[in-house]
């Protein structure tokens, strides 16, 4: 089973509320697609020891290149929760949620763009087998063009991280126990 990140691109709101989202259609019908015929049979469980790892390496990461290190949002933390489980009991493995929601539009009902000027997120998403550690989630992230610039977005300054271990996990993920770990970036002012 090989380890497999995602990156979604960024939303930005500022000012006059203008939305850039670089979307790939081919994935929403693909996770409908998934969605329409998974069966939610598996068991999770949520990885708080990896998430803290996680949220270090990926600090120390940040401090290492000149940039702000991130802060843990509890509003970041449940939007992250949400799409682990979903992406866990459904069987896909993409940035939109089951029903084709935009990625922001689910963290948008967490982390909240209201009385904002500003307000921006990301996402990194990475599955694999069930004893994947923070440093090898790094690894593959930082390998990964999109990823990095996710990872050394200079904007950013929360951050919220989902790991969950899925046990006869269906779909795309053929039934195995595995680790899929969602984390959502965010700035507003």
């Amino acid at each position: 089973m090989a380890v497999l990140p995602d990156c979604a691109d960024r939303v930005s709101v500022s000012g006059g509320r203008t939305l850039r989202l670089a979307g790939a259609l081919a994935v929403l019908v693909v996770a409908g697609l998934l969605a329409a015929s998974a069966q939610a049979t598996s068991t999770e469980t949520n990885l708080q020891t990896l998430n803290h790892q996680v949220l270090a390496a990926l600090n120390s990461f940040r401090v290492a290149h000149g940039l702000v290190p991130l802060r843990e949002s509890p509003a970041l933390d449940r939007s992250a929760l949400r799409h682990s489980l979903e992406m866990g009991r459904v069987g896909y493995f993409a940035h939109p949620s089951a029903n084709g929601t935009a990625f922001w539009r689910r963290i948008e009902r967490y982390y909240s763009d209201t009385d904002y000027s500003y307000w921006s997120v990301g996402e990194n998403l990475l599955w694999a087998p069930p004893n994947v550690s923070a440093a090898h989630a790094m690894h593959e992230w930082i390998t990964s063009p999109p990823h990095l610039r996710n990872l050394m977005a200079p904007q950013w300054r929360q951050i919220g991280i989902s790991a969950v271990r899925v046990v006869d996990a269906p779909g795309v993920y053929g039934g195995h126990r595995v680790t899929i770990i969602t984390t959502d970036f965010g700035v507003r002012r």
